[in-house]
């Protein structure tokens, strides 16, 4: 079967992709956002360079860097048309299946080619803030409303998206839940699980920008000094504002031992699981994502996860008090700080959500066992 999958590069993307090598299919891919070829999918045939129709004008940069309006007055004069150029590479590949992952990147863009196209299945992954965020702005509910319909198939990172993708008018056939960047090799990870009584270190992921609240985070933590003092804090993919604020605040310069980790500094996803195996408590805080890829890795590496509960997605996977906390309001400072100060001061509570997230939970993310149901999925496709 040849699929043609349609999505901007990320290693999510990429994970999920790796799931359908040397599955039998023909694979390949159209980045809608255009870039440089991706060695990790070098088996992948990809559809990169396509964008700029002079891509050594020199000052492009420039312009769109620091006169966006007059860039984008222009922009049809030195860019391709991103519907006219995938239906191009439709017409000549002949795919069995299209799969656009996240609706407002990858199925937008293209929708009126595919609307045309009533002969070949569509599928749509949903990911993180797709449908959850974005219902909530006017422009992209019409979106929603209008590619929804369309969709022959969907994934989804959890339930909530496909209620609320049948809220919209999705009509075709769910998939599944899976993680939006696949599995994980849980027996590769295991040897960078430290034990809970070698743990002393509280992870925080550190967006703020859109949809991360992890401001709020810093300030429950200085609520609350005295209950972390003999914990390392460390901030990882931390924002601009989460650097200042660490920077500016007394408390974190001269009482806390803390280390921020810029986003600006991005850090191998290897190196991100290692600090997961080291927390003795992992905090992810967002006003909106779906299944954050980062608590399942939390879960995995054996961080007790205090994470907030965007459209109750986080409680598909988190029974609050038993394998770990639940934010409910992520503008609360009192309330997170409420969370932590519970989970250092109920050592036993950790040590249960570390055996319930190890012995259990967490197998129901193994790389195989996922890669293995995803492929039946495709092949579901297939047949129909």
């Amino acid at each position: 079967m040849k699929i043609l999958l349609v999505s901007m590069n990320s290693i999510h993307f990429q994970r999920w992709t790796d799931q359908l090598k040397d599955s039998g299919h023909e694979i390949y891919w159209f980045n809608v956002r255009d870039g440089v070829y991706v060695n990790q999918l070098a088996w992948v045939n990809q559809i990169v360079g396509w964008k700029l129709k002079y891509p050594k004008l020199k000052g492009r940069h420039f312009l769109k860097k620091y006169a966006p309006w007059f860039y984008k007055l222009i922009s049809s004069l030195l860019e391709r048309d991103t519907a006219k150029v995938f239906e191009n590479y439709l017409l000549k590949i002949k795919p069995d299946v299209v799969h656009s992952f996240a609706l407002y990147v990858s199925c937008w863009p293209i929708f009126e080619v595919m609307k045309k196209q009533t002969n070949i299945p569509w599928i749509y992954s949903s990911w993180g803030s797709d449908l959850y965020y974005f219902q909530n702005i006017p422009k992209y509910l019409k979106q929603i409303k209008m590619v929804l319909p369309q969709i022959d198939y969907m994934f989804a990172d959890c339930l909530r998206d496909k209620r609320l993708a049948e809220k919209y008018g999705f009509k075709g056939q769910f998939l599944g839940v899976f993680p939006g960047g696949g599995g994980y090799d849980l027996a590769e990870r295991k040897k960078l699980i430290k034990p809970i009584d070698q743990r002393n270190t509280i992870l925080i992921k550190g967006y703020q920008g859109r949809s991360g609240r992890s401001l709020t985070v810093i300030d429950a933590l200085e609520n609350i000094k005295d209950d972390i003092a003999p914990y390392k804090i460390i901030i990882f993919g931390a924002d601009i504002e989460v650097e200042k604020a660490v920077r500016n605040s007394s408390i974190f310069q001269d009482f806390l031992t803390v280390e921020v980790l810029p986003i600006s500094q991005l850090l191998p996803h290897n190196d991100i699981l290692k600090l997961m195996g080291e927390a003795l408590i992992y905090i992810g805080n967002s006003n909106s994502d779906g299944m954050p890829n980062t608590l399942l890795e939390a879960i995995i590496m054996g961080a007790f996860p205090i994470q907030s509960n965007p459209g109750n997605a986080t409680e598909e996977i988190i029974e609050h008090g038993k394998n770990g906390l639940v934010i409910n309001d992520f503008n609360n400072s009192n309330e997170i700080a409420a969370l932590i100060t519970k989970a250092l001061y109920h050592n036993e509570m950790i040590k249960n959500a570390f055996d319930i997230n190890q012995s259990v939970t967490k197998y129901k993310f193994e790389r195989n066992k996922i890669a293995s149901k995803v492929k039946q999925q495709y092949s579901l496709v297939g047949k129909s």
